[in-house]
């Protein structure tokens, strides 16, 4: 399936704006979708493509500042902020929270599609990110329980002997089961599972029997 180009999402009250806004992008190319309140943008489907979310700041239902809030910690596109009366504590606030710019009418056509361009390649690379952490959550999944196990053992620099004194295994059955970790993990080396490991949010175990290996 072919990705779908990158999009521009506008909310803004204000219907000669966002027509302005939709023929300004469309005739550069980019792709438009445009929402009147923040209310119709949170019940519209979003599409699966790197976007960036242009916002006004004065809506008819929420402030657009108080919307960014609602958003953090959600995916959800970059934002850059639009508004005819912006002043020096929202711009702070706005970029505070991860706007990409906070842009006061009227603003420079070149202004703006630099701004917005700066929201694809930022919402690219976490749509990348993300994806990346799911692939490799899910070859987390694959793992067996006693696989699970071993893993922080070996991610913590132990000694095969040691891990192995960990879980009450041999040593040779240990190594069988880093092995394994390793193939579904996809990790070419220690080092890459250690990276792997990290991006997990898996905790490392310590020893308990003997001493770390230098």
């Amino acid at each position: 399936m072919t990705p779908e180009a990158a999009i521009v999402l506008i909310v803004d009250d204000d219907p000669r704006v966002r027509e302005a806004l939709s023929e300004l992008l469309e005739a550069h190319g980019i792709r438009v979708a445009t929402y009147a309140s923040a209310g119709e943008y949170a019940r519209a489907a979003k599409p699966d493509a790197p976007a960036c979310l242009l916002l006004d700041v004065e809506l008819p239902d929420i402030n657009g500042l108080d919307l960014q809030t609602q958003l953090v910690g959600a995916h959800h596109p970059p934002i850059v902020f639009i508004t005819g009366h912006g002043d020096i504590p929202s711009s702070v606030r706005a970029i505070k929270h991860g706007a990409i710019d906070f842009l006061t009418k009227p603003f420079g056509d070149e202004v703006l599609l630099a701004a917005i361009h700066a929201a694809f390649s930022q919402d690219t690379r976490l749509r990348a990110d993300r994806a990346d952490l799911e692939r490799l959550m899910a070859r987390y999944e694959t793992l067996t329980p006693r696989e699970r196990a071993v893993l922080p053992l070996v991610v913590s620099g132990l000694l095969n002997k040691q891990a192995a004194a960990e879980l009450e295994l041999s040593e040779v059955t240990l190594q069988v089961h880093r092995r394994n970790v390793l193939r579904k993990m996809g990790a070419a080396s220690l080092a890459d599972l250690v990276r792997i490991a990290e991006r997990l949010k898996i905790p490392v175990t310590h020893a308990r029997h003997g001493a770390r290996e230098a």
